[in-house]
């Protein structure tokens, strides 16, 4: 696992919190509406061809096969060096081009170079995801909420600076995303690196996580706040600045943890911990004196209450007597190979689901500046900030409240993401109807239910099929949202918007200079978009009914039961 890199005897606190800021790096795919409107200006592109770049942006952010194949082979630092690259070569050529200093870039250059860009993401986020999933095996859900609910934040902040520090300027948010991001990942790099987990579950450690859920909720809050404040205010350079420094300040929260540690050293006894290897002593501490062959161990497992152990040791009988000659498959809960979880209907039942609710919500959020126009918006930041705040609730509140009804209930974390895409239905629908008063309302919905998608999706992935190889699958999930990109915004949004340009402008050849204005814009497209979302809730139910048994067993103690395949 983890490439070549050992695992370490620290605490993994400090790569977390490092791990906090290469998360909100690696939201740079959500800065697309804060640009795409010079792209359109100073390039000339029709709606639809900006559409289509939105769709690259979305195609570069989810394509993360080959670093989910990278990540067991490479160490993390490795992976995140890639990742910086990417950033600097591909927003570079895009601001060369906005900035007008490499005039004539071709269309389908740009394209490509708005993939290299935003695949950085992939890079940065299967690095520290991956890690700090294998360090906290026991907390999942709630590493995948914190660590995706900064990627949503990512927008707030970046739209904070945009506004703010850089004074709305495309050009001067485009430099910063092509130095700024790499110089982060080459200040985090070190700190982003596999450490000893616990395997049982510490009240100490349930605080830790509160308190970066906390600090997460008051950045969140503090950032949309800040942007209200300085849309309505209109503040002066010296308040923004100041109030940017306090963000800075909120983000470096998480580090307070590794600090208290160091500060206050735990007397846990380490027996309580798994190194690189001590699981095996760790698992036979308390059998040593039942060393017996498969008579002993047999009742040992069983007043262990494992369901699967006495499989196991009928699997070794059987083996033993020459009947069984091929290894066993996994079974739902261990490690899957990813050609074995390929072969799996819950595999696909859950990309599935998460390709109609993250498909249909990236259709917004790459139309979100275009959509308050043609509704009358006085400026689109404020959408795109709330959309983010919502976006990080959603992601925060979906690990955290499936990891509470998972471990209280037994219930599977696919039921949230059914209810989330009821909402979302609804939410298309107020879009569709276009009343006064409801498209902040509408945009926050959706920003919570799209944000519920991937915190549910990621534990999801790892309880269903293991963390062995965690990082292909979950980046294959991730390819639900350029598909849905390309089906939902390009081919229909982007259609839909430029044929009522032009009907709205009989006789206009070039409409890329003309914005669309009234419901009729989006209408249609957002009432596609709510009968996908009814499909996805039908798929979501069928999952969840299906992988009951699956949560039954791993959570039936109250506390997640590593699955023995997942501790070697």
């Amino acid at each position: 696992m983890a490439g070549a890199v050992k695992a370490g005897s620290r605490p993994p606190w400090v790569g977390l919190a490092a791990a906090v800021w290469v998360q909100v790096a690696a939201g740079s795919g959500y800065n697309f509406p804060l640009y795409s409107h010079s792209l359109k200006s100073v390039l000339g592109y029709s709606q639809q061809q900006l559409t289509m770049l939105g769709v690259a942006n979305d195609v570069g952010e989810n394509f993360g096969m080959v670093p989910g194949v990278l990540c067991n082979r490479l160490p993390p630092y490795l992976v995140l060096l890639i990742g910086a690259a990417s950033s600097f070569l591909g927003y570079g050529l895009i601001w060369l081009a906005v900035s007008q200093t490499l005039p004539g870039i071709p269309y389908w250059l740009l394209w490509i170079a708005l993939c290299i860009a935003t695949n950085s993401s992939a890079w940065l986020g299967t690095a520290v995801l991956v890690t700090n999933m294998r360090n906290f095996p026991l907390s999942r859900g709630a590493v995948a909420g914190i660590l995706k609910g900064y990627v949503g934040l990512s927008a707030a902040v970046y739209t904070v600076l945009y506004t703010g520090v850089l004074h709305n300027s495309s050009t001067k948010l485009l430099l910063f995303l092509t130095l700024g991001i790499p110089a982060i990942c080459l200040a985090m790099m070190y700190f982003v690196r596999p450490c000893t987990p616990a395997l049982e579950d510490d009240s100490t450690e349930h605080g830790h996580f509160l308190f970066t859920q906390i600090s997460s909720v008051v950045l969140g809050v503090y950032l949309l706040t800040a942007t209200i404040l300085d849309d309505v205010l209109s503040l002066s350079h010296a308040v923004t600045y100041a109030l940017f420094g306090v963000m800075i300040l909120l983000l470096l929260a998480p580090l307070a943890i590794p600090i208290k540690m160091t500060l206050y050293r735990s007397t846990r006894k380490r027996a309580s911990l798994i190194g690189p290897s001590s699981s095996s002593d760790r698992l036979s501490a308390g059998d040593q004196d039942k060393s017996e062959p498969l008579l002993a161990a047999s009742s040992s497992t069983t007043n262990l209450g494992d369901p699967d152990d006495s499989s196991d040791i009928d699997m070794l009988l059987a083996e033993g007597e020459g009947a069984v000659k091929k290894k066993r498959r996994p079974k739902r809960g261990e490690d899957f190979e990813f050609r074995e979880a390929l072969i799996k209907a819950d595999f696909w039942l859950l990309f599935t689901v998460y390709f109609l609710g993250v498909g249909s919500g990236v259709t917004v959020l790459n139309n979100l500046a275009q959509i308050g126009i043609a509704t009358g918006a006085d400026d689109t930041t404020i959408l795109l900030c709330l959309f983010s705040f919502c976006n990080f609730v959603g992601r925060l509140g979906g690990g955290v409240v499936s990891e509470h009804f998972v471990r209280s209930r037994m219930l599977p974390r696919p039921v949230w993401m059914a209810c989330a895409q009821v909402i979302m239905v609804i939410s298309y629908l107020l879009f569709a109807s276009a009343l006064n008063g409801t498209l902040y309302a509408s945009t926050a919905l959706l920003g919570i239910c799209y944000g519920v998608q991937f915190s549910v999706m990621v534990p999801t992935v790892s309880e269903l099929f293991g963390l062995k190889h965690f990082g292909m699958m979950y980046n294959f999930m991730l390819l639900g949202n350029p598909l849905g990109a390309l089906l939902f915004s390009g081919f229909l949004a982007g259609y839909v918007y430029d044929k009522e340009v032009a009907k709205q402008n009989p006789g206009l050849f070039d409409n890329s200079s003309v914005s669309c204005v009234g419901p009729n814009c989006f209408r249609l497209t957002f009432l596609v978009l709510a009968g996908v979302c009814s499909l996805g809730t039908l798929l979501s139910v069928i999952l969840t009914v299906r992988i009951r048994p699956v949560y039954q067993m791993l959570y039936a103690g109250g506390s997640f039961r590593l699955p023995r395949s997942s501790l070697h």
